[in-house]
């Protein structure tokens, strides 16, 4: 499993007239710490994107628990709990400053080739790197194979 974590502070641009975030910016949230375990994973959405390989979201689930707040400080957990063939389901789990969960859900990505425009499996050099984070149990921001 790899889990990773990112602080990210609520700005007024985030929140409604009330001063609380407003709902769709749950999914950019999860845009975030899901691109920041990828980088620390030692890869980023541009690499792959000059190897040809999108990343598109196939669907994704959001549960809200309670409100987040202009000037909160977040904390993103995101979550994979398996090395992706072709889907690529990443959880994420968002706490407030008191370490309360407020949201939680699932985006699954797939792999696509850039080229034919079509799904295609996940290439090798990042399904061994997520295999040598899970069998030896690394955080991801250990030194990475390069590609």
């Amino acid at each position: 499993m790899i889990v990773t974590e990112t602080k990210i502070r609520v700005y007024y641009q985030d929140t409604d007239q009330m001063g609380v975030v407003y709902y769709g910016n749950y999914a950019r949230y999860y845009e975030i710490g899901r691109t920041e375990m990828i980088r620390e994973m030692g890869f980023t959405y541009k690499q792959l994107e000059e190897l040809q390989i999108l990343l598109p979201a196939r669907s994704l689930k959001i549960n809200y628990f309670k409100s987040a707040y202009y000037d909160d400080l977040l904390t993103i957990r995101t979550i994979v709990e398996m090395i992706p063939k072709v889907k690529f389901p990443i959880k994420t789990e968002i706490y407030n400053e008191k370490g309360e969960l407020i949201n939680s859900g699932e985006t699954v990505l797939a792999f696509f080739s850039a080229a034919t425009n079509k799904p295609v499996a996940a290439p090798p050099f990042f399904t061994d790197e997520m295999s040598r984070i899970f069998r030896l149990g690394l955080n991801p921001s250990e030194p990475p194979q390069q590609l």
